[in-house]
């Protein structure tokens, strides 16, 4: 669910949201269609104004530690689609600046983007894997004169190259939405009063699988907010997940 306050927000909860939509609370197994999310980024990163990579990595290069010019060079690759170097250069700034709300979202929402694209190329890759080697999903299941139906030695071995790639996108993706869960949580710590960065780490933990982290922010948003007109909803949504964990723990 998205919530009315977000919309307070800066342009980094608009990406927030877009990367929900395409991770959700779906997890990591099921399709998230549409346009990608890296595009949407792209978008919304625009490049009016936003200097060429060169010059931005010349101005670091004179000066390691001036935050302004990495988040230049963070800003030159999101305009590129360099979303990896982008985020490197976003932990320089916040290694400079740890309290640095700005930024702080900023790399989370970037961190989720690198989940996103993750996750498209997993999905890709098994579309890919059924196109290729169709045979391999119907092994075990059809069966020949009493005989489990054998795949050919070329599709198992396409099968298993591509099982193996999707595996390591999938874990890039969770890899990618764990990060962003402890951007937010540093974000939280920065802004300890803040209820719509609780919502921004909910969201940021239920993509990354999290429930236990998604608790106890939707937790700490119904105390910081108890009158706001989305903690009835928020609690609905705290009793399905506290029974959730209670069946699974």
């Amino acid at each position: 669910m998205f919530f009315p306050r977000l919309r307070k927000q800066a342009k980094w909860v608009f990406l927030f949201l877009a990367v929900a939509f395409g991770l959700g609370f779906v997890g990591f197994g099921v399709g998230a269609g549409g346009v990608g999310v890296a595009d949407t980024f792209r978008g919304l990163a625009g490049d009016d104004g936003i200097p060429s990579v060169s010059d931005a990595q010349a101005k670091v290069a004179e000066n390691p530690k001036d935050a302004e010019a990495l988040r230049d060079l963070a800003n030159a690759y999101q305009a590129r689609g360099e979303t990896r170097d982008a985020i490197e250069a976003l932990q320089s700034v916040v290694e400079l600046r740890p309290k640095d709300a700005s930024a702080l979202r900023e790399l989370a929402g970037l961190q989720l983007t690198l989940a996103a694209e993750a996750q498209e190329r997993a999905q890709i890759l098994q579309y890919r894997q059924a196109f290729l080697a169709p045979a391999s999903s119907f092994t075990g299941i059809i069966t020949l004169g009493g005989r489990p139906l054998e795949v050919d030695p070329i599709s198992n071995a396409v099968s298993v190259a591509l099982e193996d790639r999707v595996a390591a996108a999938y874990n890039d993706a969770r890899t990618a939405a764990s990060g962003a869960v402890a951007t937010y949580k540093q974000l939280a710590a920065a802004s300890p009063n803040d209820p719509n960065v609780q919502l921004e780490l909910a969201q940021a933990a239920t993509s990354a699988g999290d429930i236990a982290t998604t608790i106890a922010a939707y937790e700490t948003f119904v105390k910081l907010a108890p009158e706001d007109p989305t903690t009835p909803e928020v609690k609905r949504i705290l009793e399905q997940l506290r029974a959730q964990a209670g069946a699974t723990g």
